[in-house]
């Protein structure tokens, strides 16, 4: 077992440091979604960055179709960090330096932890969220919240799948490149793309191909 930590420091380009002149600050309205934001944030980036090391691990463990499932939902969870985070940014919020701190295991546990760490955030943590947003009618963040909980049950799916082929000893059913919306990180296994992401309408011609 090896822990691994990954500095992460989230910068968004072209935001100014908070003056007493110019720009928004949290207004008390919005104080809990802020938070939830910040949350989300931090919960995301560890995220991806935990999925990108579960990848590597896979690919160590001779399993190439579970590295790419990895590789896949890693992008995903970066592009919910990205628009939370300009989400709080709209409402003048500041997000501090993110350290996430994560072990990998064997593929087989890497997969459990994911999946619960999936089944968390559909069950529990995005409806409180939701719920905070709508109270506070910030709807830019029901919007980006909606579409992380909503790409994260497509996840539990496919982590479901890629548990049931480990454990079977048969990997040949699961597909070797998936597509993720730039938009909003929704994922499709290849032969089931739709011709625009369900959740923002994007084109599946904007789509990030991994494989």
């Amino acid at each position: 077992m090896k822990k691994v930590f990954y500095n992460f420091l989230v910068i968004i380009a072209g935001i100014a440091i908070i003056t007493s002149c110019g720009n928004k600050k949290p207004v008390d309205s919005t104080t809990k979604t802020i938070e939830n934001l910040k949350a989300a944030i931090k919960g995301e980036t560890t995220a991806s960055a935990k999925y990108a090391a579960y990848a590597q691990k896979a690919t160590e463990e001779g399993f190439a179709q579970i590295a790419v499932l990895f590789q896949a939902t890693s992008k995903a969870e970066e592009i919910h960090a990205k628009n939370h985070m300009s989400v709080l940014t709209k409402l003048g919020g500041n997000m501090d330096a993110i350290t996430p701190e994560f072990e990998v295991k064997t593929t087989k546990e890497n997969l459990d932890d994911a999946i619960k760490g999936e089944k968390y955030e559909i069950a529990t943590m995005y409806p409180e969220f939701l719920k905070a947003a709508d109270e506070e009618k910030v709807t830019d963040a029901t919007k980006s919240f909606n579409w992380a909980m909503d790409t994260e049950k497509k996840h539990a799916d496919l982590y479901q799948k890629a548990i049931d082929a480990l454990a079977a000893n048969d990997l040949t059913k699961m597909v070797v490149e998936y597509f993720v919306c730039p938009t909003c990180g929704n994922t499709f296994e290849t032969g089931i793309i739709d011709e625009k992401c369900g959740f923002c309408q994007t084109s599946k011609e904007k789509f990030i191909s991994i494989k």
